[in-house]
């Protein structure tokens, strides 16, 4: 019966199965807060992730991975993440429908209980400081340190992965060029999350939680936190195996494994299988479609959002920083839409430009 669900398991993931099942599970929890973070909902779940490493420590290969000394703080980052973001929205969520009945927030109910920085809060934060110095010495003990050998320039790791905190970064390689993964996309991260103070700076939710007031804020930060870098940290830690195939949690990492791959640009599909006809020597000619695509993807949503159904929050945020959350926004969906084209159509590039090294 084990061994059926693990095999049930291994079919079913594949990029595309698990990318959609992660997003619909997105879409659910933005959706209907309210009934996801709740008690009746959130214990299923959580027994049901429970269930799943209950079988996978059955499996000689998953515990393997699990359990490397430098696997173990993903395992937990897990577990923590997911808490303080079930506590974040299960607060506002409660903040919301008190909201809504005319009562006031938990925050300012709370706000009559003042008591003095010392001693009780430094009390505090020095009992947990040495709680964590405990734990930190448990987990020197109990757990090696991932040290290998000497760097060897003729042996090479396979597979060769960065530390867990660029394996987002190695994930996006697959689908971008190094200069988009690397550069461009570290860059809107670390703007775009320096910018969603000044791009909503409504002061009326400010000070409690609040998800009702602050929708298109939270739901563009999860996105980029979970789907965009959490998702993508475990599936270069526990899915991306030998030659960086992908191995589902209980299929054994073969070194022998070939996936074939035909990555073809979309000048290809255009002029080459849809119009038989051979690439133009101009590069401006061959990748005007992709040039012209990229450009309406920027324009197109951002115009029609701002007259239909975002008009309420253009006239709050005004044209300059709309226009900024849109691009951001829009930028983080160019990943789940690239990695789906290339999970699709096997293509590899929107705009391939060799002679000037650039490649969208």
């Amino acid at each position: 019966m084990i061994e059926a669900v693990k095999q049930a398991i291994n079919s079913f993931s594949s990029p595309v199965t698990i990318f959609s099942a992660s997003l619909a599970m997105f879409a659910l929890f933005v959706l209907f807060p309210r009934q996801i973070t709740s008690p009746w909902c959130t214990v299923p779940i959580l027994l049901l992730v429970l269930a799943f490493f209950a079988v996978g420590l059955t499996d000689e290969h998953f515990v393997k991975i699990v359990t490397a000394p430098d696997n173990v703080p993903i395992v937990a980052m897990i577990f923590i993440a997911g808490y303080f973001t079930w506590y974040a929205m299960r607060k506002a969520c409660l903040n919301d429908a008190r909201l809504e009945r005319g009562e006031p927030t938990f925050e300012k109910t709370e706000t009559d209980e003042k008591v003095l920085v010392f001693p009780y809060l430094i009390y505090i934060e020095f009992v947990v400081a040495l709680v964590y110095a405990i734990g930190l010495v448990l987990w020197s003990i109990l757990l090696k340190a991932p040290l290998e050998e000497p760097a060897n320039p003729t042996v090479a790791p396979n597979p060769s992965k960065a530390p867990w905190y660029f394996l987002g970064l190695q994930e996006m390689l697959v689908y971008f060029d190094p200069w988009i993964a690397g550069v461009l996309f570290p860059t809107l991260i670390i703007i775009g999350l320096c910018a969603i103070p000044y791009i909503d700076r409504d002061p009326q939710p400010a000070g409690f939680y609040c998800y009702k007031q602050r929708r298109p804020m939270v739901i563009v930060f999860l996105f980029g936190y979970w789907i965009l870098w959490i998702l993508l940290i475990l599936v270069g830690t526990f899915l991306r195996g030998p030659n960086w195939n992908f191995f589902g949690p209980f299929e054994v990492w073969d070194v022998h494994k070939v996936v074939p791959l035909v990555n073809v640009n979309l000048s290809d599909f255009i002029f080459i299988k849809g119009l038989g006809w051979g690439l133009p020597k101009q590069w401006f000619l061959r990748e005007a479609p992709g040039i012209l695509l990229c450009l309406l993807y920027f324009m197109v949503p951002t115009t029609v959002a701002a007259k239909t159904w975002l008009k309420k929050l253009v006239e709050k945020l005004g044209p300059v920083r709309y226009s900024v959350l849109m691009i951001l926004l829009l930028s983080m969906l160019a990943l789940p839409i690239k990695m789906y084209l290339r999970w699709a159509f096997n293509l590899k590039y929107i705009v391939a430009i060799p002679e000037f090294f650039f490649n969208i």
